[in-house]
């Protein structure tokens, strides 16, 4: 595997969802694909869910009963602000957005921009945040 060291300050981890390689071993991301998959990792665990970090997480799974609006959009954003802020040091959170999927109103997406730290490299990812439609 060929590998950037200009990139190594970026890190290499599991890749996410866990996979086999292969050679048989645990699949790896690496860079800038770690810190994505970082991302995902961190807004896709609910706060409490993992019992030996009872605070790693987004809050923003508190929302999944909310209706698809500006308040709950609101809330996603500080969310999602919040956890990427305290969990992902590698990045700088430049801008995150929240609307309605207009093909289904069910379904929160959250475009968030971010720029890499070390390279100064900016990105973006959409997280799709699914809400329980006519729950009260």
């Amino acid at each position: 595997m060929v590998t950037d060291p200009s990139k190594d300050i970026l890190g290499t981890g599991w890749s996410y969802p866990i996979k086999i390689d292969g050679r048989g071993g645990i699949a790896l991301a690496q860079h800038e694909n770690d810190i994505e998959e970082s991302i995902r990792v961190i807004l896709s665990t609910a706060k409490g869910e993992r019992r030996m970090r009872p605070n790693f997480g987004c809050d923003v799974h508190k929302l999944i009963y909310a209706p698809n609006n500006a308040t709950t959009w609101g809330l996603a954003i500080h969310y999602v602000e919040e956890a990427l802020g305290w969990w992902e040091p590698r990045i700088e959170v430049t801008d995150v957005q929240a609307n309605a999927d207009p093909l289904d109103t069910s379904r929160l997406l959250i475009d968030i921009k971010y720029q890499i730290k070390a390279t100064n490299d900016a990105r973006n990812i959409v997280f799709p945040f699914y809400l329980m439609p006519g729950a009260v």
